[in-house]
């Protein structure tokens, strides 16, 4: 009976622990789930097809760089579960607008296009988002658990 107790104390406990911190490393095509610094989870990942440099306009197919927040989520995406990253922020929208362009925008964390989850980890061997940060369906599981809204979100390049 203790034991049972146990099992469950730590299934639940492991169950509400959420990430207050999400970091993209684009050069190392990696998304990494913190909790007070410490790491819980990383996941290699796909990006923008034009992975060099912060998204500067919409259409670029690049994966923005800078300080964002997870804002909100659709469990029916055309992809496998996304949730959105607030890009464009000001800073984003003024660039965008000194260069007389649209900064774009839905830019999400993702799993793949529908149909396409057997795809598995093979989708990582080349960048192919329009700008988003793409993870394998059942990768997108954890991080839409572990991840709530409101989280904040480092792109780092």
């Amino acid at each position: 009976m203790i034991l049972l107790l146990l099992i469950g104390m730590l299934a639940t406990e492991d169950h509400a622990t959420k990430a207050d911190q999400v970091i993209v490393a684009k050069s190392e095509r990696t998304l990494t789930l913190l909790l007070q610094g410490k790491i819980l989870r990383t996941y290699k990942v796909a990006l923008g097809g034009e992975h060099v440099g912060a998204k500067e306009q919409q259409g670029d197919h690049k994966t923005p760089e800078g300080h964002y927040i997870l804002d909100r989520r659709n469990a029916k995406s055309r992809f496998y579960k996304s949730i959105h990253v607030s890009y464009p922020n000001e800073q984003d929208k003024k660039r965008a607008s000194q260069r007389g362009v649209a900064a774009g925008g839905d830019i999400m964390i993702h799993g793949l296009p529908d149909g396409f989850g057997w795809l598995g980890a093979t989708h990582r061997t080349l960048d192919w988002t329009d700008g988003c940060v793409a993870v394998t369906n059942p990768e997108m599981d954890e991080i839409w658990e572990l991840v709530p809204d409101g989280t904040p979100i480092d792109i780092q390049p």
